[in-house]
């Protein structure tokens, strides 16, 4: 993997969570995130190729979850490269001012290799490196989707604002993903799926399953757009397909 050629910056200091956790994603919640699909970008033209962009928070904070996360990414790549026609690029960051990017890779059993043997170190978030990185990816060839898993937030809000706002105008739309209930990491996913016309959910252990249906469905959609999810047997994609019609 490569490094990315990203500025260093001081990260602000970690915020606490709610004292009060919140409960994960109803099944309504769901269903609003299924609902803002209808903003994704639009299927790839025939004879191209999607581009799946995959970034994730490989800090010591996601440990207590990272095995399981790690499985369910694993089927995202797995069906990803049973659609066919996706080229899918891993993001990553940990430790201090680590952020690091695989190729764009058809044979996602790469991936899948490569996510087991990464591990978990200590930092701050660097969420604004991975949305910069996107933007440069998308000016190269057309990136359909972003989807970011994380849990924490310890970057200035205005400044992954401005960031998110340029993929927004080059039509890359972030999917967010949060772990667990920190408001403030919640209101700045919120922010940056609304600012590139995404979407946003909160997910836990118990969520497992309908985080693995969405990622299934996002990886679907990127390689095939709207026929592809007409020939998938999952409850993910024929929510998502529901809403696209």
């Amino acid at each position: 993997m490569s490094r990315n050629p990203t500025d260093r910056q001081t990260p602000a200091p970690r915020q606490n969570a709610d004292a009060q956790a919140k409960a994960p994603s109803s099944r309504g919640d769901i269903d609003a995130f299924l609902t803002r699909a209808r903003t994704l970008a639009p299927p790839v033209a025939p004879g191209q190729r999607g581009r799946l962009l995959f970034a994730l928070d490989a800090t010591m904070s996601r440990q207590p979850t990272w095995d399981t996360a790690c499985r369910l990414q694993g089927e995202m790549f797995r069906e990803a490269g049973a659609v066919g026609g996706l080229d899918v690029q891993l993001v990553y960051y940990r430790g201090f001012d680590e952020c690091r990017s695989s190729p764009w890779v058809s044979d996602t059993a790469r991936l899948r290799d490569l996510m087991s043997q990464i591990d978990v170190r200590g930092g701050h978030t660097q969420i604004a490196k991975i949305l910069r990185h996107a933007r440069t990816e998308t000016q190269k060839t057309k990136v359909q989707t972003l989807v970011f898993i994380g849990d924490a937030m310890e970057e200035k809000i205005d400044d992954l604002c401005a960031a998110a706002g340029e993929l927004g105008m080059l039509g890359v739309p972030v999917l967010m993903f949060q772990e667990g209930s920190d408001s403030v990491t919640e209101k700045a996913f919120r922010e940056i799926a609304r600012l590139t016309r995404g979407a946003y959910c909160r997910f836990d252990q118990g969520a497992a399953n309908t985080l693995a249906e969405l990622l299934r469905a996002a990886a679907i959609y990127a390689a095939g757009g709207i026929r592809a999810l007409e020939n998938a047997n999952d409850r993910g994609a024929r929510q998502l397909l529901e809403q696209l019609k």
